[in-house]
């Protein structure tokens, strides 16, 4: 061979190498591309109210065609204080959130490793899932099972993003199953009205693939998300249970009209009653893009405001029940720099009519950052219009999530079935304890406990245990352990506004 075709036969040699070396090394560091560089494009129903008679096999039909939408989600984690991942999925009381009190969940030592369950619905052939944020959150291990797995065989998946307003997420296999996936098509919640039969698919207490049947009881029902942030869900009675959290309501045309995120216990345990709640499926639908993106970003003007008392119109010289009157303002927020006072009342917010607190709140959050826009008040009977840049919300900042730093939770001693925790400056003035005071929060109540007999609630604050002042977790604890088995504590706490007192007996 001649030292040209030697050369050229290396040269040729080195490169099929160099490519296949390449080829191993892309695979191993993960350079090769990934499909979550794509666009979601979720199959989409109609847009139109469901019309058609109600035969005895259209239940069976939506079941056998959408059931293999639904997926079966367990999750691992490392039990955080406050946390929503229990919320729903380890069945303790579900929706003392509706009502703005933090969580009951239950007697656990912190730093406990807990497993939990839920329900998502498939919404692309790539592995994308939608389910609630409760069910994926502080998660270190997501597996998803899938139907018609009959040895159980569970897949991993990861959170691409989350969103604590809509307690939505989204999550995507990282190990894909041998069988191709069936995607849920997403429906028009804005079309349901009472009335409407809706069916529900999920896994209530582990009962794989549950499907149970009722009508939507209510739309536009206000559950409180976080601190002052509301939104509107869709009230069913189809029976939903712990586990169902992150499965779909259905339309009868089996269109996704909600992700099923609660229900509502009245105390009597997390368990169905005939009330159950999901999130819209529009509204999820509007945070998609920014869910795949990782983080849905949404604005803040600095302000907290209220409706208006229909009694108090002539004051502010208004003739019909409009508006949002400004209560407080953030300083030197968007709010304060823009010149808005205490006592304000918005009408419009970029152009658009506010009808009360809740409008004015979705106008904000739905404006991008750094937007400037013009604000129409009215003052001192006086219209006015003002130029405001709205800001990014921050959850953490303003009070609407626990930081990630929070305080560990420590056990009240034994025989009282209670958990607490310090009682840090910003759940103080959240939960309007006087300036000074000190005490300690109770983060969970065991149902089962005579506490919970006696009516002591996760959000109260312990101010004195038989007599005697209690400045800190440390001291409420050694004050309850000192009591013997059979004695009382006469607790003086501290609850919504005013001191509260209860007698716990020690078992």
């Amino acid at each position: 061979m001649s030292t040209r075709k030697t050369t050229l036969f290396y040269a040729v040699l080195i490169a099929v190498a160099s490519l296949a070396v390449g080829m191993v090394i892309a695979s191993r560091l993960d350079l090769s591309p990934r499909s979550e560089g794509s666009t979601i494009t979720p199959q989409v129903g109609q847009s139109a109210p469901v019309t058609g008679a109600l035969d005895s096999s259209t239940f069976r039909t939506i079941a056998k065609a959408q059931t293999p939408t639904v997926v079966n989600i367990r999750t691992t984690s490392k039990h955080k204080a406050q946390d929503l991942s229990d919320f729903f999925g380890n069945q303790d009381d579900p929706l003392r959130r509706f009502f703005g009190m933090p969580q009951q969940q239950g007697r656990r030592p912190r730093e406990e490793i807990t497993q939990a369950a839920g329900t998502g619905v498939i919404i692309s052939k790539d592995g994308y899932i939608i389910t609630n944020n409760h069910v994926v959150d502080g998660a270190t291990k997501i597996e998803v099972g899938f139907f018609g797995d009959e040895d159980g065989e569970v897949y991993a998946a990861r959170i691409v993003g989350r969103d604590q307003l809509t307690d939505s997420a989204l999550i995507q296999l990282t190990q894909m199953p041998p069988h191709p996936l069936q995607e849920a098509k997403l429906g028009d919640s804005s079309q349901m009205a009472p009335g409407d039969w809706v069916m529900a698919i999920g896994n209530p207490f582990n009962f794989n693939y549950t499907i149970s049947v009722g009508v939507v009881s209510a739309i536009g029902r206000p559950m409180q998300m976080t601190e002052q942030r509301y939104e509107n869900v869709i009230q069913t009675d189809a029976a939903i249970n712990p586990g169902n959290s992150g499965g779909p309501l259905l339309n009868l045309r089996g269109e996704v009209i909600g992700i099923n995120t609660a229900i509502y216990t009245a105390g009597q345990g997390a368990s169905n009653i005939g009330i159950g709640f999901a999130v819209p499926i529009n509204a999820i639908r509007d945070v998609l893009p920014q869910l795949e993106k990782g983080k849905v970003v949404r604005g803040r003007i600095g302000v907290t405001v209220q409706d208006i008392q229909r009694d108090a119109l002539a004051e502010f010289g208004l003739k019909d029940r409009k508006g949002a009157l400004v209560a407080s303002i953030t300083p030197g927020g968007p709010g304060a720099k823009a010149g808005l006072e205490p006592g304000d009342v918005i009408l419009d917010f970029n152009g658009k009519a506010v009808s009360g607190r809740n409008s004015l709140v979705q106008l904000v959050m739905a404006t991008g950052p750094g937007t400037t826009v013009p604000v129409r008040i009215l003052r001192d009977k006086a219209e006015k219009v003002l130029s405001v840049t709205v800001e990014e919300l921050n959850l953490e900042t303003e009070g609407g999530a626990p930081a990630a730093d929070a305080a560990p939770q420590e056990e009240a001693g034994t025989g009282f079935g209670i958990t607490l925790s310090p009682l840090g400056a910003d759940i103080a003035r959240r939960l309007q304890v006087p300036p000074g005071t000190r005490g300690a929060l109770i983060t969970e109540v065991d149902p089962t406990s005579t506490a919970a007999r006696a009516g002591v609630r996760p959000g109260d604050v312990i101010l004195k245990v038989n007599g005697q002042a209690v400045t800190s977790v440390t001291e409420a604890s050694r004050a309850l352990a000192a009591i013997r088995s059979g004695g009382a504590a006469r607790m003086l706490l501290w609850r919504g506004g005013q001191e509260q007192f209860a007698v716990v007996t020690k078992e």
